[in-house]
């Protein structure tokens, strides 16, 4: 008997095909080089993930005291490219640090196809110039952490460069925010949702929450946790800074910040502004809290690496919630819409 019987429901042979490695894999190369809007969204959202990853994963590095298992840069060693030989580091420090250098790699890859679907991405047939500079910012922002990294490295873990380390990928998030908003978005003036003063007040949040990250790592390289140790056996430079000076001033930022949002979820109420900003600046104040009780905690167990990463992991969802903020403040209608109304335009009337 040469036919089947299609049972109900049952996926068919082509069907299977396309669902295969295969027809994966042309999927996703046809959402890069002829993206949808959905299918930008997804892959500026992928951005996004990727930029918060290397964060997290480089925090991983510091906080298990790797920053030196691979001596050398770009390569491990003077010796090897991979986490291979002696290094006076243990192996599972050299493995750390090597993956973390790996995931860096994986990201910019990714970063890259980000930039070639924004490159490709034409709706209503013109090439958004905001969104391809948005996506090209992506990779260029992590081959410059790339090269931050070595500098880190070859400095044995300066607490400065670690600082602006973490700062870059900060601002890299930044980007990645933008685009992933905009590239959802009409390319037309925006129009503000509430008045001048409410939208002053999340700018003002917002840029509370960068310095926030800002003392954070001024702690972080004024504490024990430095990273790692040197060759010679000798504690990596830290910051000659008191520790619960500088800790109390991050406590204080952090009171402040706190007392800004709870300003900025009263002013929103009163504004009667979007639900969905209203919703946002719950969620901050929420994160906030928990995140403040968190920092107490890490501090009077003497700051404990596990804690620290869950504190370091916690300000990346503050930052990113808080970037989200001021653009629901105002609107430009959907990307969607307008490509709509542009093929089926209203006739004219007399």
């Amino acid at each position: 008997m040469t036919g089947e019987i299609a049972t109900p429901g049952a996926p068919s042979a082509s069907a299977g095909g396309r669902r295969g490695p295969h027809g994966w894999l042309i999927s996703a190369v046809r959402a890069i080089l002829a993206p949808t809007p959905v299918a930008m969204r997804r892959i500026a959202l992928a951005g996004l993930i990727a930029s918060a990853a290397i964060i997290l994963t480089g925090a991983a590095v510091r906080l298990s005291q790797s920053g030196l298992g691979c001596p050398d840069w770009p390569a491990c060693t003077a010796h090897s490219v991979v986490a291979a030989g002696t290094t006076g580091d243990p192996l599972i420090h050299r493995w750390v640090e090597f993956g973390n250098r790996l995931v860096t790699v994986a990201i910019f890859i990714v970063a890259v196809l980000i930039s070639i679907a924004a490159w490709q991405f034409k709706p209503g047939g013109r090439r958004r110039r905001d969104l391809v500079w948005l996506a090209a910012a992506q990779p260029g922002g992590i081959f410059a952490q790339a090269i931050i990294g070595g500098i880190v490295v070859k400095t044995n873990l300066n607490p400065g460069v670690v600082s602006v380390h973490f700062l870059a990928s900060a601002a890299l998030i930044v980007a990645t925010v933008a685009l992933y908003v905009r590239c959802q978005e009409a390319a037309v003036p925006a129009r503000p949702l509430v008045r001048r003063e409410i939208r002053l007040l999340a700018f003002g949040v917002t840029g509370m929450v960068a310095v926030m990250l800002a003392a954070g790592t001024v702690v972080t390289g004024t504490g024990p946790l430095a990273g790692g140790t040197m060759p010679d056996g000798k504690p990596v430079p830290r910051y000659h800074l008191p520790l619960t000076g500088v800790t109390q001033f991050h406590a204080d930022i952090g009171w402040l910040l706190g007392g800004l949002v709870i300003a900025l979820v009263v002013g929103l109420r009163v504004a009667d502004a979007p639900a969905r900003t209203q919703r946002l600046s719950w969620l901050l104040a929420v994160m906030i809290g928990i995140q403040g009780v968190i920092g107490y905690v890490q501090y009077f167990n003497h700051l404990p690496a596990g804690l620290v990463w869950v504190h370091v992991a916690g300000s990346v969802a503050i930052w990113i919630t808080a970037l989200f903020i001021p653009y629901t403040l105002r609107d430009r209608g959907s990307i969607m819409a307008a490509a709509a109304a542009e093929r089926n335009p209203e006739p004219v009337r007399n």
